[in-house]
């Protein structure tokens, strides 16, 4: 492939051939090849060799070679193996500034002589719980997409917890702050969250329920460990496990009982206060729960434009929630 680089990118790759990295040859005698050091900067910014050989749209064993290449030419390894991800060497991470701007000038190019916009483009995945990836984030991605049409969202509805070390995800939405050093987490949005019953399922408790109607009441919990029970119970109620004649593992399910009038179980108040069908019950002053949410991602995609665009973009659709 040939390309025309500007002479700024070119003469920045030779400095630091020159002054930041040691090298076990001259660097004189390096001869650059631009699919070479588009292999090394597409393999950073996606964070394993599968993910880039599927956006350069070649092979994997292909595309590792071209990376191996240029480490021998250059006389030090770039990356580390971190699992099934790749980490950047001390000297990766030098080299990568250096490179992005060469890969910026080739994309200028190229755009310019096309007559296109210098667009940010590529897949981003998010996972988020059930209920967030409904009610919260939807409304969200559809103003991303608006925004950022060249940016196509794959989203992970999951209650479970997808690994981003594995490369699972890009960016994920947990209730508790990682405590991985690879990770960048950010907080996201504090919500609270309180019961719910269906107005239907309230005619036969009394409005408002006494606390006597509400010990005979009928909830929803996730399990059957019983951790709903010990939390109303903590604010005044006295309940058993037979007050939870269902259980589901779906949010969705749960709250489309709730609606339904078959029990009564918790929500998070952005969901449940714009639902007509149910009505908040308020135990005491205090919310039920809770929690702050955090936005996740790895440290390493922090070089990969769609993904920076993404996260900043979630940062800021949320700032409303802050408290």
């Amino acid at each position: 492939m040939s390309i025309i680089l500007s002479m700024h990118s070119w003469n920045q790759y030779n400095e630091i051939l020159k002054t930041d990295m040691h090298f076990c040859m001259d660097w004189k005698s390096i001869t650059f090849d631009w699919n070479r050091a588009r292999a090394f900067l597409v393999t950073a910014e996606e964070g394993s060799l599968a993910a880039a050989a599927r956006s350069m749209g070649m092979t994997q064993p292909t595309l590792g070679r071209q990376v191996a290449a240029l480490e021998r030419e250059i006389g030090f390894d770039l990356f580390t193996r971190r699992g099934r991800g790749l980490e950047l060497t001390p000297n990766g991470i030098k080299l990568l500034e250096h490179v992005r701007l060469m890969g910026h000038a080739a994309n200028q190019f190229s755009l310019s002589a096309s007559g296109k916009s210098d667009a940010i483009e590529g897949d981003v995945s998010i996972t988020a719980s059930e209920l967030f990836s409904t009610f919260l984030l939807s409304p969200v991605i559809k103003n991303l997409r608006e925004l950022e049409p060249g940016i196509e969202i794959k989203i992970f509805s999951t209650n479970e917890e997808r690994n981003l070390n594995r490369r699972e995800a890009d960016i994920a939405i947990r209730s508790v702050r990682p405590t991985q050093p690879e990770l960048i987490a950010k907080r996201l949005c504090r919500v609270r969250g309180y019961l719910y019953i269906a107005k239907s399922y309230l005619q036969q408790l009394g409005n408002p329920p006494s606390i006597d109607e509400l010990n005979k009441a009928n909830y929803i919990d996730t399990d059957n460990s019983g951790r709903l029970m010990e939390l109303l119970n903590s604010q005044g109620l006295s309940l058993s496990k037979k007050n939870f004649p269902v259980i589901s593992n779906s949010h969705i399910v749960q709250w489309e009982l709730v609606k339904r009038g078959v029990a009564i179980s918790a929500t998070i108040e952005a969901i449940g206060d714009n639902e007509p069908l149910v009505e908040r019950i308020s135990i005491s002053d205090l919310p039920l729960v809770t929690i702050d949410l955090w936005l996740v991602t790895h440290n390493e995609l922090r070089t990969n434009r769609r993904i920076r665009r993404v996260f900043d973009f979630l940062v800021s659709e949320f700032s409303d929630y802050q408290q």
